[in-house]
């Protein structure tokens, strides 16, 4: 197993109290596999990643509680120095705004540039011939005079192509893509996954794509971990998940996705807000939202049930959500 990640807890201490953000996460990511992590904003997927990757602000963030094995490893307990040679050259992330996360007064060229002369002690010349090697693999135009270019000269999608460009430049085993079309129009949002899809191909490495869209991965994952208030409720194959949700948190994301053959009807939205994460209601915190909801949701926490053995749901009622 490529990564595997076991019981995860995170919390963040403010003055107004604890949030508890990430409450026993576990989930597993096999070489070639595309993992979808789905869930509203605030149901603790970002966090995840970033715990993973090391890349946490701490404080006022604190791992309390878990282990992340990367290629056997468990990378909580490497050193500073030792996580920082496994970031890039082994694991990778692809960032959710690239105008944000790329340096506006540098070229891209010097960006892309900087992983092999840090990495793989290349001359600056030699690392920017591999700068446009990289945007030419993610079919940017005009690569060797672009490369000379600033962010804010490209546009959003290219620029989106510039972070999986530099996620890919060392060939890492597993890239973590956090919604990596969020800020992107419908044809782009295509472009992109497809560029994603084809490049996991070609490099034969893991895949972990956050996101909120179960429109968006539905071609693109092998497995699906819906989260809601920092857990995952819902681990299944995608095709599975998609014809059965076992999960009523599940159910309501595929229902609230718009469909032609619905044309003219009221599109569905779940009720109410996702839970303030320092006051996370007792028992199923999904229980104030949720229709199916009866007195245990509301006193006893579900343990993730195993429907079958490659599927789990954290739902007292699953079986009729399945059934429904």
């Amino acid at each position: 197993m490529l990564l595997e990640v076991r019981d995860l807890h995170v919390e963040f201490r403010t003055r107004d109290g604890v949030a508890r953000a990430v409450n026993g996460v576990s989930c597993q990511v096999a070489a070639g596999e595309t993992l979808a992590v789905l869930g509203e904003s605030g149901s603790g997927k970002s966090v995840t990643a970033q715990a993973v990757l090391g890349i946490l602000d701490m404080p006022p963030g604190r791992i309390t509680a878990g282990e992340v094995f990367f290629r056997g490893r468990d990378l909580l307990k490497l050193k500073e120095d030792e996580r920082r040679r496994v970031r890039g050259a082994e694991l990778a992330m692809i960032f959710q705004d690239a105008l944000s996360a790329l340096n506006p007064v540098l070229s891209v060229g010097d960006q892309l540039g900087e992983m092999f002369v840090v990495h793989r002690g290349m001359s600056k010349r030699d690392a920017r011939a591999r700068a446009v090697e990289l945007m030419e693999r993610v079919r940017i135009p005009g690569a060797a005079q672009r490369v000379r270019d600033y962010p804010h000269q490209f546009s959003g999608g290219m620029r989106q192509r510039i972070m999986i460009a530099m996620a890919l430049a060392l060939e890492p085993a597993l890239v973590i893509a956090d919604e990596p079309t969020t800020a992107l129009d419908v044809t782009v949002q295509a472009q992109v996954m497809d560029l994603l899809a084809e490049l996991q191909r070609a490099y034969t490495m893991g895949l972990v794509l956050i996101t909120h869209d179960l429109g968006v991965v539905a071609d693109v994952a092998d497995r699906i971990a819906v989260m809601y208030a920092g857990r995952i409720v819902e681990s299944a194959p995608v095709h599975a998940l998609y014809k059965a949700p076992a999960h009523p948190y599940t159910r309501g994301l595929l229902d609230s996705i718009p469909r032609l053959d619905r044309k003219g009807r009221e599109l569905y939205a779940i009720k109410g807000l996702p839970p303030n994460l320092m006051r996370i209601p007792s028992g199923c915190a999904f229980h104030p939202r949720c229709p199916m909801a009866r007195d245990v949701c509301r006193t006893d926490e579900p343990p993730l049930h195993a429907v079958d053995e490659d599927r789990g749901s954290a739902c007292h009622f699953w079986r009729e959500c399945l059934d429904g």
